[in-house]
């Protein structure tokens, strides 16, 4: 019996020593106090994306998912944050349609990708950020900058966060080859 409660002990306080290492190895997050020197995610907005361009964004991205196997939801919005062009691929699912819409908008409304919002909850703890109007903190959300303006953005909805965020980066990757 003692011997039972000793291994007991040993085990959790083996348990509680790990447990405490790996809380020690989490970096400690950014100060909300702090008062950055510069506006984070101020890119200027630009004129709007236009339908025919939008359009060429959501056939590479169209042309990514296909590759892939992957049947996606993909809206690109404008510098306004105003619908522009959307695909619903053969089979995606019907609930990411207004998730696409709506990390494209967010993407456009708050100047930087939709990542940001899931990184600073998830990794940084940062709870308020599920307050602010229009959020969504899930990946897939890419903001179009042309010319160092905000164009538009390109959200897409329908697999992972990350496979998402892989056909959004193909649209944006279209609008670098379009724009040269």
């Amino acid at each position: 019996m003692r011997l039972t409660c000793l291994r007991t002990w040993l085990a959790g306080m083996v348990l509680l020593t790990g447990c405490l290492a790996l809380q020690a190895q989490q970096p400690t997050p950014p100060s909300l106090d702090t008062v950055p020197d510069k506006m984070p995610f101020s890119e200027p907005y630009g004129a709007p994306i236009n339908a025919q361009r939008a359009q060429s964004l959501i056939q590479a991205a169209s042309a990514e998912a296909t590759k892939k196997g992957w049947a996606m939801n993909i809206a690109v919005v404008d510098s306004g944050a105003n619908l522009v062009a959307f695909l619903r691929m053969d089979g995606a699912q019907l609930a990411s349609i207004s998730i696409a819409e709506h990390k494209a908008r967010t993407a456009a409304k708050y100047r930087r990708p939709t990542k940001a919002f899931e990184d600073a909850i998830q990794k940084n703890d940062y709870k308020y950020m599920i307050t602010l109007d229009d959020i969504v903190a899930s990946r897939g959300g890419i903001p179009l900058v042309e010319n160092g303006k905000i164009i538009g953005a390109v959200g897409c909805s329908g697999g992972t966060g990350s496979q998402d965020e892989v056909v959004c980066q193909a649209a944006v990757a279209a609008l670098t080859k379009t724009g040269q």
